[in-house]
């Protein structure tokens, strides 16, 4: 049993993506110095601002690994990292593009036919173009081989019916990758006969009703499929290969900065409140540091093609913990009795942070589940 098993080795950051990283913190400065955006928690789900996508667009940080042909930039995955992790410290809006860039754009590049990837990754590219995931469903949890929205053959397609829970963004997103079974499920192999479509979220037959979070934000939705047509042209992959596509996207799901650093922000904003001695800033962000090689060295991983879920489950598993403890340590250094505007701003940032935390260990996989994708890596399963 080898530990290092887990981590795919680290990549070092090249002279040419330490200039990528100033050129993006340049930028970032100059839009808060015009009030383009307030620096957030969890902006990569909360915060929505197709404006400020198309302005990412412009300078080619959207669609970075899409190929050129395919109206991308033909960067690599280490390049993107470094632009999502600044974009991330610095709490900026970007959950309109986030989900279509980080995830459903390679698996169209993977599984998507030529059409498909003509058809949407080029408005990808142009910030234009937004996804929601349609995997978890009621009851479900993270036992995605629960799955019971069931897809019928039909001429020229097929129907689906069904319910998806946690979709971020689906009321204002374009369309969404939704998991399906298309065959009976198998008592001996769970996970067979289920397949991935190209959903349409303005189709006849879609019903996405809002779930309002503590903060009283609307992010999340449950979308409800009613006998909803999807063509053949919009099938994903192969039918019956769902369960495979699925958790080779989960790679890309898991294991960018956007599970480490949903909080930093807030984390910056407490450098220098905490005068005691032996505070726990140090601490903290020494587990950035490491979560940040840790993610990179997956983004590497991805780069040349290797195998990655597990690694990619255990940046998840580890930095969403992070983030939670982030927000507890702001919570306990903050002087609720304190009135100046900068007190105001830390306590707004603190509360929202708070009322996030519950959700960072259960999306994009619970934490029970990711110890047991871990503990199989490691052979103790």
């Amino acid at each position: 049993m080898n530990p290092k098993r887990l981590l795919p080795r680290v990549v070092g950051e090249a002279e040419q993506h330490a200039a990528l990283r100033r050129e993006v913190r340049t930028f970032l400065r100059e839009c808060l110095d015009e009030g383009v955006f307030t620096p957030g928690i969890d902006t990569w789900l909360t915060d929505w601002d197709p404006q400020f996508s198309r302005r990412l667009a412009a300078r080619g940080w959207i669609g970075m690994t899409i190929p050129v042909e395919y109206g991308g930039h033909g960067c690599s995955h280490i390049e993107r990292f470094v632009v999502t992790e600044e974009l991330l410290a610095a709490g900026a809006p970007v959950a309109a593009h986030w989900i279509a860039d980080r995830q459903i754009a390679p698996a169209l590049m993977r599984f998507g036919t030529e059409q498909q990837k003509h058809r949407f990754l080029p408005a990808i590219a142009r910030g234009e173009c937004y996804f929601g995931i349609g995997m978890s469903e009621p009851d479900s949890g993270s036992d995605l081989a629960s799955v019971r929205t069931k897809a019928v053959r039909v001429t020229g397609g097929w129907r689906l019916s069904g319910t998806k829970v946690w979709t971020s963004g689906a009321h204002r997103a374009d369309a969404f990758f939704a998991l399906a079974r298309t065959a009976p499920k198998n008592a001996t192999a769970r996970h067979a006969g289920l397949s991935q479509f190209i959903v349409d979220l303005r189709s006849a037959g879609v019903d996405i009703r809002p779930i309002v979070s503590m903060t009283g934000n609307h992010h999340f939705n449950e979308v409800v499929m009613d006998d909803v047509f999807v063509p053949d042209s919009m099938v994903l992959g192969t039918i019956g290969h769902g369960w495979h596509q699925v958790t080779a996207e989960l790679a890309f799901e898991r294991s960018g900065p956007e599970r480490f650093l949903s909080t930093f922000p807030l984390l910056a904003a407490s450098a220098g409140r905490d005068h005691r001695a032996g505070g726990d800033i140090g601490r903290l962000m020494a587990r950035i540091t490491g979560l940040h090689h840790m993610s990179a060295a997956v983004a590497g991983a991805l780069q040349r093609g290797e195998r990655a879920d597990s690694a990619a489950a255990a940046v998840k598993l580890l930095g969403t913990a992070t983030e939670g403890d982030i927000a507890e340590y702001a919570d306990l250094l903050l002087d609720r009795d304190m009135e100046s505007d900068a007190t105001r701003r830390y306590r707004e940032l603190v509360d929202l942070a708070v009322l996030q935390r519950p959700g960072f260990t259960l999306r994009g996989g619970t934490t029970e589940i990711l110890e047991g994708v871990v503990a199989r890596e490691l052979g103790l399963r």
